[in-house]
């Protein structure tokens, strides 16, 4: 076993050196990069085919669309541990890959979903329409025409990829699980929460071996450390009762806020019950860009996430956190996973307990919420979670459950990192 002599070599410090200028920060705080990690061990190199989004072209300015954003940095993860990779999407989207392989075009999503406004309408798709049908036909021809023994198929949108893997027959892995829609053996799931929601729906009362809990990741380069903030509280997402928009715009009218709220939809849309164009605390952003993303996320001095339903990760409150803005959440789902009460936020139950949380935001340290979001979600941190799984998934076809591993030097996978004053 050989360790490398300058931990500045691994190939995930120089990508943060090169596109943060927190690097030095991240280097001095981050456990990670002072244990066996930094150690080589020589892992088997796979090959993958990963499926795009049909109804999008997948690239980073998609950054309204969760999945695109998953898919665009899975495939950056994978290249970095040099494994060969075919992407499968449509017209115009760019992802590290070693070969992309087109299977629709910009005129058949034109065709299916007519001209629509992405900023301000949900992105429509239906696993039955045009767009759906010509990829998936396209997509399985290109990859039997690639596919070799012991090939890896990324499926990132669960039963819709289900006739691709159904058709070139390889092992399926669902690489992100945020719905109910699940049809492999081998699965990710984003939390805990969602996981073991998954299991309940689906009556299964013992784990999978081959399942997974992987969280999102996210490339800090993209979300600037802020410590200085303006005077607003932020709701950013799809705006929806069930997200919590009302709870965030009664909570900043109580505590005499005013509220940024950033996302798809309208502000008055009966069908959702929501009539808040008329209120004067608020200010309406359709969704924007990633730069403006991060600009917005980092000024805010709180993000509101009062959502209802189980979230299964929530994505904007790591990027907020990895902005240094505490976040103020419900308490169910996969925040109490993700947000450390009285650290990096608060998660509440009571629209009292939310505007005490607002009124005393001011005791959840930026440095903290930045520290516990880079060195738990970064790409670096996430890419060798994916990496363990991956490998353990090809030992199927070794000797499977049963393979040995004789070079091993840790099992740090599922270790987490704590701010350093974190009791």
């Amino acid at each position: 076993m050989k360790q490398k002599a300058d931990p500045l070599d691994w190939p995930f410090v120089v990508i943060i050196k090169r596109y943060t200028g927190r690097y030095q920060t991240w280097l001095n705080t981050n456990k990670i990069l002072k244990t066996n990690v930094m150690k080589e061990v020589k892992m088997k190199k796979l090959r993958f085919h990963l499926l795009g989004l049909a109804h999008l072209a997948t690239h980073k300015q998609n950054s309204a669309c969760a999945y695109t954003q998953k898919i665009v940095k899975l495939a950056r993860i994978i290249k970095s541990y040099g494994h060969t990779l075919y992407f499968y999407g449509v017209e115009g989207s760019k992802v590290e890959c070693d070969e992309f392989i087109p299977v629709s075009s910009q005129d058949i999503l034109k065709q299916t979903y007519g001209d629509y406004d992405k900023s301000k309408e949900f992105f429509k798709h239906d696993p039955g329409d045009l767009a759906h049908l010509t990829f998936n036909q396209n997509a399985i021809s290109a990859i039997n025409e690639r596919k070799q023994q012991q090939d890896i198929l990324l499926c990132p949108m669960g039963n819709y990829d289900k006739p691709i893997a159904d058709a070139v027959g390889l092992l399926a892995v669902e690489s992100g699980i945020g719905y109910t829609g699940v049809f492999s053996a081998y699965r990710v799931f984003e939390s805990y929460a969602w996981m073991h929601y998954v299991y309940g729906l689906l009556n299964q009362d013992d784990g999978g071996w081959y399942d997974a809990v992987i969280p999102n990741y996210f490339d800090v380069a993209d979300f600037p450390f802020q410590p200085a903030k303006e005077n607003y509280l932020l709701y950013f997402g799809r705006i929806i009762s069930r997200k919590g928009v009302q709870v965030a715009s009664d909570v900043a009218k109580a505590t005499n806020n005013e509220l940024y709220i950033v996302g798809q939809g309208t502000l008055d849309n009966p069908s959702e019950g929501l009539s808040l164009g008329a209120e004067k605390h608020i200010h309406y952003f359709s969704a924007v860009g990633p730069k403006k993303r991060a600009t917005l996320l980092g000024a805010a001095k709180a993000v509101l996430m009062p959502t209802y339903y189980l979230e299964p990760f929530g994505g904007v409150n790591v990027e907020a956190q990895l902005c240094g803005t505490p976040v103020i959440t419900s308490d169910w789902g996969a925040f109490p996973e993700t947000v450390l009460h009285g650290v990096t936020g608060f998660r509440c139950r009571t629209f009292e307990e939310f505007c005490w949380a607002v009124k005393n935001i001011d005791r959840i340290k930026p440095q903290n919420c930045c520290d516990w979001a880079a060195n738990n979600y970064s790409l670096e941190r996430i890419g060798r979670m994916y990496e363990e799984y991956f490998q353990r998934v090809h030992n199927i076809y070794e000797q499977g459950w049963y393979q040995t591993n004789p070079d091993r030097q840790e099992l740090e996978w599922l270790n987490r990192y704590y701010p350093l004053n974190y009791d």
